[in-house]
């Protein structure tokens, strides 16, 4: 079976981990013979496609205007752009992924009214949270319950900005009325704990299975041999747990850390940096390409603390590639991934005295963090292949085509 699919999404550029994943997803399904077309927002960081001429105009979220915060909510853009693109060429199956926004559950109608299956990889948890997080303050939060979305309101979870959580929480229900359950036939899970969150929220369990993320390893050299430091690559956000690796690693002046990225918390990690004189702890900003590729494959170990619900982080999946071994949170999807003791180790979100004997341990016992570093390239070449990914989404394809 040979089919053609709309890949559906925010982006034409990898910001984060779900855009990286939709060009990975097209890769693969072409790679076997699919036809993918792409459809996403207009934009000026947009990588080059011949289909682009289709892609609407996006809400602005840098610099919004009152048309904007319509476009929001329901994206008249995206519709006639989805009705032009579905009357010049056949869709066999329609592959979402993050598309509230910019495009919005405004294009979902016409889809269905023509007879296309819709199916979403839920990425975050945006069909239970007006925030898609699950985190208020920086704190893990239900109060919603999956579908009582004012309750954000009083919480202002949205970088505590009553008008943005209202704006969010106005946008969780407008997507519900037009259909962002009711009018998909399937969603896909990056992990069993956001299948189990899903179900437990009202999303019903037949019609959610779990596909967990994937890298196709076969063009990727692992390196086994030890380096001289500890990598965290990431946002730099409290959600990840930034905080915490700071306060362990503070006093282990005999063990660089190097951080990669950027984001919210930048600031206060400098501030302790600088006023615990720690010279040991690099702050490297944003890479990515051959820079990312060349920290990581020279690191002892990655870290990743996190504090909220992290569901199936490409990161630690990167890191197995490579054959490093992952030091993470026992919280979200990240005990799917790590098997303590055999590729990585698990601690208690935000334990700080743990995790520094962990990034003590794995500098004091090289040859056997040489075998966890093995070990994690084995599970990524037996349970996280491309093969393996590619039946598991044709499994879900085969129930609607």
């Amino acid at each position: 079976m040979k089919s053609t699919i709309l890949n559906v999404s925010q982006n034409h550029y990898v910001r984060g981990g779900s855009d990286r994943y939709f060009f990975t997803l097209a890769e693969l399904l072409q790679k076997h013979g699919h036809r993918v077309i792409p459809f996403t927002a207009a934009s000026a960081k947009n990588e080059p496609s011949e289909w682009e001429h289709y892609f609407p105009r996006g809400a602005d979220f840098e610099r919004p205007r009152t048309g904007d915060l319509l476009r929001f909510l329901y994206s008249r853009d995206a519709v006639k752009s989805i009705q032009r693109l579905l009357s010049n060429t056949n869709v066999d199956i329609a592959h979402f992924h993050i598309y509230y926004g910019k495009l919005t559950a405004a294009i979902l109608g016409g889809l269905k009214k023509a007879g296309i299956p819709l199916i979403q990889t839920l990425h975050d948890y945006q069909l239970t949270c007006p925030v898609s997080t699950h985190l208020s303050s920086d704190e893990i939060c239900e109060a919603c319950e999956g579908k009582h979305f004012w309750h954000a309101l009083p919480k202002r979870c949205n970088r505590g900005s009553l008008a943005r959580t209202a704006l969010s929480v106005t946008e969780s229900y407008v997507s519900r009325f037009l259909g962002s359950v009711d009018k998909f036939d399937h969603f896909i899970s990056v992990s069993h704990f956001l299948r189990k969150k899903m179900i437990q929220y009202g999303i019903p369990e037949n019609k959610i299975s779990t596909v967990h993320n994937f890298i196709d390893v076969s063009d990727i050299v692992p390196n086994f041999s030890v380096g001289e430091y500890v990598l965290y690559f990431g946002r730099v956000d409290r959600s990840k747990g930034i905080s915490t690796l700071i306060k362990a690693a503070i006093p282990l002046k005999q063990i660089p850390l190097y951080i990669v990225g950027d984001g919210k918390a930048m600031s206060e990690v400098q501030q302790i940096i600088e006023e615990n004189g720690c010279e040991h702890i690099h702050l490297l900003g944003f890479k990515q390409g051959d820079e990312l590729r060349e920290l990581v494959l020279n690191s002892i170990c990655t870290v990743l603390p996190a504090e909220w619900y992290e569901n199936c982080p490409m990161s630690v999946l990167e890191a197995c590639a490579y054959g490093k071994p992952v030091i993470g949170a026992n919280i979200g999807g990240i005990p799917e991934l790590i098997e303590n003791g055999v590729n990585g180790f698990l601690i208690p979100s935000g334990e700080h005295e743990l995790l520094r004997d962990r990034l003590l341990w794995m500098c004091e016992h090289k040859s056997k963090v040489m075998e966890m570093g093995e070990a994690a390239r084995k599970k990524m070449e037996t349970k996280f292949n491309a093969d393996i990914h590619y039946e598991r989404i044709m499994n879900v394809y085969r129930k609607f085509l």
